[in-house]
């Protein structure tokens, strides 16, 4: 593997010992090197199609549509280890795992309604390379990139539509009754795509355009001196075969494995304005003292309040999520400080804390998928290391909210008031 290819992590191949195979002759041109065939990732069909095409190509490549951890994790190749805390609740990393563990979950779920594990058609076209002697070649970007940049790229209400669908589907509500079957055939997935591309253009551009773009360099690359056989989702077999056709229409890798930044948060903005609600009160408190119109002891009853309303909420929020007793602590101690501090969040500390306590694995990871039950979910590591961490962050806000109602109450201030003389007096 050269350089380049280092860099971009692609390529990504097994040598195995070749065997002799008679197919027609490698063509100067890799585009006529390559046999694509489109499958559905739960249909029984795909894998009888992507034994008959290498049977009938005996191709030197065999090319699928995995990156190096779906590829292990296909494979269970994954050694079960400990999972850093900061993999789990590190920058946006709750919300990959969140979109990627859904869309696992849908893909599960309709494999189980069909009695095919999804990726088997990828397993078999593995298997079926090892059995013939062809060498094996993971196109596809990884799935972390693939990612974030999903998620980078939508906008807020994008986000909730793409979710909310997400979750519909995986409780087996809406959208329309499909013939798995039928999902390869050319205008079924140009209909299917076009409704992605109306309901959510930035997913399909990231989901679905790019990794196009990702795979057919890759497949170009693979093809330069031999036969390749791809294996690839129905959907993506039009865009491949466009730039198979225009070449110079690929956009540079550098542009796809990028993770752009967005400048602006609707996030923090959101955590900055609770931060400065809860910081304001506690300035009014202190304005109506310097007025004389409160007792100095007032502030002392007011922190008293605020420490108890946001803790306990927070630690509420950690208990229901099962939390260990450290954890429920923590949050405890670190809401009434953190809703102070725009740049932290009790949830995280909470979170921290779980990991510690009770360290998840990539084990957890997988036996999410097969959770049946609530419970079941409930007692996974991983899961209730995000739980924790999102329903101690749920108790420290509503604490802000009712900490700040509480404690303009108890110190006799009307907001508008106060606020109306401040500004009297200034202009």
């Amino acid at each position: 593997m050269n350089s380049e290819d280092d860099k971009y992590n692609i390529n990504y191949s097994f040598n195995i010992s070749q065997s002799d195979r008679e197919h027609p002759p490698i063509s100067d041109n890799p585009a006529e090197n390559i046999i694509i065939v489109g499958t559905a990732h739960v249909s029984n069909k795909s894998v009888t199609d992507v034994d008959e095409a290498i049977e009938r190509e005996q191709p030197d490549v065999v090319a699928v549509e995995l990156c190096p951890a779906r590829y292990q994790a296909l494979t269970e190749q994954v050694e079960s280890k400990k999972i850093s805390p900061k993999d789990i609740l590190g920058g946006s990393q709750p919300y990959y795992f969140l979109i990627h563990w859904l869309l696992a979950y849908v893909q599960k779920k309709i494999g189980d309604d069909l009695g095919v594990d999804p990726g088997a058609e990828m397993i078999h076209a593995i298997k079926k390379a090892e059995s013939t002697g062809a060498r094996i070649v993971l196109l596809d970007r990884d799935i972390q990139i693939t990612l974030q940049r999903f998620w980078q790229s939508m906008g807020l209400w994008e986000k909730l539509k793409m979710t909310g669908a997400i979750l519909m589907a995986a409780v087996g509500l809406g959208g329309k009754d499909i013939d798995i079957d039928s999902v390869t055939e050319t205008d079924v997935v140009t209909q299917l795509i076009e409704e992605l591309r109306k309901f959510a253009p930035s997913a399909a551009r990231v989901f679905i355009d790019e990794r196009d773009a990702y795979m057919t360099t890759n497949l170009l690359k693979a093809a330069k001196n031999d036969r390749v056989v791809a294996v690839v989702g129905a959907g993506h077999r039009q865009g491949i075969n466009n730039y198979l056709q225009h070449p110079e229409s690929l956009p540079p890798m550098e542009q796809l494995v990028s993770v752009p930044k967005k400048r602006f948060n609707i996030m923090k903005i959101v955590g900055f304005s609770f931060v400065a609600i809860a910081i304001a009160t506690f300035l009014l408190v202190i304005f109506g003292i310097i007025e004389g119109a409160i007792k100095p002891y007032m502030l002392f009853i007011a922190m008293g309040y605020w420490i108890i309303i946001n803790g306990v909420l927070s630690a509420a929020g950690a208990a229901l999520a099962r939390g260990h007793p450290k954890s429920i602590l923590t949050a405890f101690l670190a809401a009434p400080l953190t809703s102070l501090n725009p740049l932290m969040a009790a949830g995280w500390f909470a979170g921290l804390m779980e990991a510690k306590q009770r360290p998840p694995s990539t084990d957890d990871f997988k036996k999410i998928l097969d959770a049946e039950t609530v419970n079941e979910m409930m007692s996974n590591r991983l899961f209730r290391v995000l739980l924790v961490a999102a329903l101690a962050n749920l108790g420290s806000v509503l604490g802000t909210f009712i900490g700040v109602y509480v404690v303009l109450s108890v110190a006799n201030i009307d907001p508008t008031v106060v606020l109306r003389e401040l500004f009297g007096s200034i202009f």
